[in-house]
């Protein structure tokens, strides 16, 4: 066998093996280490399994992982974030599907503090689905928006999704930051909108409130999110004013989290031990993934199927939206089995040479990766966000009522990627800034 045909049967290997459910950790370390025995023997085999985790484990970047995660984890245990949601349902409960435009409110806001699609999921799930089912929203809007506004997290800092991506595509973490921002904030308006017409065509899903707050009432709620705005205007006030570095970044936040939740008298020994636990747990399950994609994409490199793949795109079409609308449909079908880490990472040696032979812009790949990999989060028959949010709200909610509350998100989703792709600006304008 030629070595690209070793290559094309290892990723057929390994799809096969994630398909069989093998931990993705696992298949990714062992697929290249057998691959690249088959080309070149044991010691080249037994050299690069060596060489390449410590190495790319060795990158300073990925030391802002687990500091972002570990304020993360601090800010929704010590309930820094707990205020977001009734802030935003107090200043816009009257509006039509107020509560439910609250809840993207409230999701953005807790997403600029943890940086996670399925910690977003779960705490507003806890936080706004009981109080929407209270006023009775119909339970598809209540589900479907919370399970649609969690994919936020993804794009807006600190996102763990983009970090990874940085760090592998060789990309300023700072821009892809920014340009997550864009691409987020574009996202929640879109939800919202989605949320106005859905009620306007039918309003009995969302009831009128009937509350009314003074401005008074209204300006002590907002004082609830003044420790999370702090939180966030410092950490990524310093990092786009070039005060500090990513890595620092993380740092920084998790230091200033820990004294916030201490100034409130809200951080017991317990909860700083969980949240360390956590972020420890999640780090390292990332670490094994990535570094065994870094093998991969050693693999690939070696094969030469990367070229070879390359080659055969040119070939069939020069054309950058083919290659897109391919990407998007590849993505979907990945997002509905594999969560958006693991997705990624597979994929990445394989999607940049490609990107790079078509000239697509690696800044603006990241992000739109980004926001394809988020919308298979809600995306059936396995979309995480889903089945997250179903094992906190109320057991007489199924999960097709869940997914059919996130169709209409769904349409705005991939309105959105058709945005982007029209008009690139989006993404690449604030980065541009800098």
């Amino acid at each position: 066998m030629t070595n690209v045909e070793i290559g094309l049967l290892g990723l057929t290997v390994l799809i096969i093996l994630i398909g069989l459910r093998v931990p993705i950790a696992i298949a990714l370390f062992s697929v290249p280490f057998v691959g690249i025995y088959a080309m070149f023997g044991w010691r080249p085999a037994l050299g690069a399994l060596k060489v390449i985790p410590y190495d790319f484990a060795a990158s300073w970047e990925l030391s802002s992982i687990p500091m972002f995660l570990l304020m993360g984890y601090l800010a929704y245990h010590t309930g820094i974030t707990a205020g977001l949601f009734d802030a935003a349902r107090v200043w816009l409960a009257r509006l039509p599907g107020g509560l439910a435009i609250a809840s993207i409110f409230g999701a953005s806001g807790f997403a600029a503090v943890t940086g996670s699609s399925v910690a977003t999921a779960a705490a507003m799930g806890k936080i706004a689905v009981p109080e929407m089912q209270r006023h009775g929203y119909d339970p598809r809007l209540s589900t479907g928006t919370v399970a649609a506004a969690g994919t936020i997290g993804a794009l807006i800092p600190p996102s763990i999704l983009l970090i990874l991506y940085g760090v592998i595509a060789e990309v300023p973490i700072n821009k892809l930051f920014l340009g997550g921002a864009g691409v987020g904030l574009v996202s929640a308006v879109a939800y919202i909108l989605v949320v106005m017409i859905w009620v306007l065509v039918n309003p009995a899903i969302a009831p009128r409130s009937d509350e009314t707050h003074t401005m008074r009432e209204r300006l002590t709620m907002l004082r609830k999110v003044l420790p999370a705005l702090l939180l966030a205007l410092m950490v990524f006030g310093g990092l786009f004013a070039g005060l500090f570095t990513p890595t620092e970044a993380g740092a920084v936040g998790a230091t200033l989290c820990t004294l916030i939740a201490a100034a409130q008298r809200k951080l017991t020994f317990h909860k700083f031990r969980i949240s360390v636990g956590e972020a420890f747990a999640t780090t390292s399950a990332l670490l094994f993934i990535v570094i065994g994609a870094n093998l991969l994409a050693r693999f690939v490199a070696l094969s030469g199927v990367d070229a070879y793949i390359a080659d055969v795109v040119a070939a069939m079409s020069s054309s950058t939206i083919l290659f897109l609308i391919g990407i998007v449909g590849i993505y979907l079908v990945l997002g509905m089995f594999l969560e958006p880490t693991g997705a990624m990472i597979i994929t990445l040696p394989i999607v940049l040479p490609v990107a790079a032979t078509l000239g697509v812009n690696e800044l603006w790949l990241g992000i739109f990766l980004a926001k394809i990999l988020e919308v298979g989060m809600i995306t059936p028959p396995i979309g995480l966000n889903v089945f997250v949010l179903k094992n906190v709200v109320d057991k007489s909610i199924s999960l097709g009522t869940i997914f059919r509350g996130t169709t209409w998100f769904l349409v705005a989703d991939l309105l959105v990627l058709a945005l982007i792709v029209a008009v690139p600006a989006i993404v690449l304008f604030l980065p541009g800034l800098l």
